[in-house]
């Protein structure tokens, strides 16, 4: 199948060509003539399957003649400004050949500038609902003239809080206009938002809710926590990615890494909420010409980053939110290109382990890697190589002597084997 049968218009197929696309994705198949038909739709999609394309080409379509200023024919809501930013470059490549004018407005910057835009006519506005609800009140946007609202990542907007920030603009909008609503998960949260704003919608799920692509090799390494940016800093030299995009729960734990990673002869930036808008646009841009090679990203900032060809995703940290886990690994793999997935697991994250492995319905077998075996599992080793029984639960295992302790050099920089004196202390081994 080709974009030829979706019925597209001449001035959009030339400029699908011109970005190198020929056939439609599942998504996009299944969206695109339905959305043409005017037809409301809950999309549930995985990151990197082409659902950018699949709203924005019969958007473009249904936009008409310009009529009044600042009267906004189309809304695309968006979580984070990295997603609008990304989102505005692709209306306007597949705009390029129409009479179509697009803009997107978010938090961090100058509001002053993107009044200025409005005030020109804009047919297409991308905007994060912060942005869009300031300039709404300042009487610089106008929606009377509206006929199609797109959420984007809907799923992400929730976890994020915007939730009654979508309601409010909800109120502003036309009653009668089009609904399409994107998600990479199909949670009872997005369910419940679908049935309040959405009429009659027409359910497309191209993938199985809740899971991960196909094409990306995910692995799972078992280390301690002490040595995450050793096995780190070993995984990029040994593989020499060129663009690595590695993943951290915490904004201050993204610059420690990233100056970790640089004492180490690695380029790196960091990319996160408390960096200026200007900073997060540099370093992205940066990752995306090579001039860099890892971008340690956090959640809330990773969301917009499209790389077509990236090779790797790390997550340092596995997420507190297990649905992350699937937007995480979906920035690779995208198109259908082959990825690669790498988790750094500590102990202490087993029950997000847990909780990631219950969404995406899959075990991970725990590997290691050469050199770093962690903790746990050397303990384990070195009790059977020595021939000493494992104290049982309830009981001690006598008096403490040298043979319980091992030696740094002679082991490879293990840790001593804790004191086996107490009962306390045993059944703790016991429990590991």
């Amino acid at each position: 199948m080709s974009f030829k049968t979706l019925g597209l218009n001449n001035a959009l197929l030339t400029a699908i060509a011109e970005q190198g696309y020929d056939t439609p994705s599942a998504i996009q198949r299944e969206a695109i003539p339905t959305i043409l038909k005017r037809q409301d739709v809950i999309a549930i999609a995985q990151t990197g399957t082409g659902k950018t394309a699949g709203f924005v080409l019969p958007v473009l379509q249904l936009i008409t003649e310009k009529t009044t200023k600042k009267n906004v024919q189309a809304l695309i809501i968006t979580p984070t400004r990295e997603l609008a930013a990304q989102v505005a470059t692709s209306v306007s490549n597949y705009s390029a050949h129409l009479n179509v004018s697009s803009l997107a407005v978010f938090g961090g910057v100058r509001i002053e500038p993107q009044i200025a835009a409005l005030e020109q006519g804009v047919d297409v506005l991308i905007a994060t609902p912060g942005r869009l609800r300031d300039l709404h009140q300042q009487n610089a946007v106008c929606f009377d003239q509206l006929h199609t609202l797109v959420l984007d990542e809907a799923d992400r907007m929730l976890d994020l809080g915007f939730i009654d920030d979508i309601k409010k603009i909800s109120e502003l909008l036309p009653n009668k206009r089009q609904t399409l609503m994107f998600s990479a998960t199909f949670t009872d949260q997005i369910k419940t938002l679908a049935n309040t704003m959405l009429h009659e919608p027409q359910l497309i799920e191209v993938e199985a809710a809740n899971t991960t692509v196909d094409n990306i090799k995910q692995t799972l390494y078992h280390v301690d926590k002490n040595q995450k940016s050793n096995v780190l800093i070993h995984l990029l030299s040994k593989h020499n990615w060129q663009q690595v995009l590695v993943f951290s729960r915490t904004k201050q734990g993204a610059d420690a890494l990233v100056t970790t990673l640089k004492e180490a002869g690695i380029s790196a930036e960091s990319i996160h909420a408390n960096r200026t808008q200007h900073a997060r646009t540099e370093a992205l841009a940066a990752f995306k010409n090579n001039d860099i090679n890892v971008l340690v990203a956090t959640d809330i900032a990773a969301r917009g980053i499209d790389i077509n060809h990236l090779p790797c995703v790390i997550n340092y940290d596995l997420p507190y939110v297990a649905e992350d886990y699937v937007h995480r690994i979906g920035r690779t793999g995208r198109a259908g290109k082959k990825g690669v997935s790498i988790s750094l697991f500590s102990s202490d994250e087993s029950k997000q382990l847990n909780a990631i492995e219950r969404l995406i319905n899959r075990k991970f077998e725990q590997q290691v890697v050469a050199g770093f075996i962690p903790s746990s599992q050397r303990a384990e080793q070195l009790w059977g190589g020595q021939g000493i029984s494992k104290p049982k639960k309830g009981k001690t295992a006598g008096k403490k002597s040298k043979t319980n302790q091992f030696d740094d050099d002679e082991y490879g920089n293990f840790e001593p084997m804790p004191d086996t004196s107490s009962k306390k202390k045993s059944n703790k081994r016991k429990r590991r």
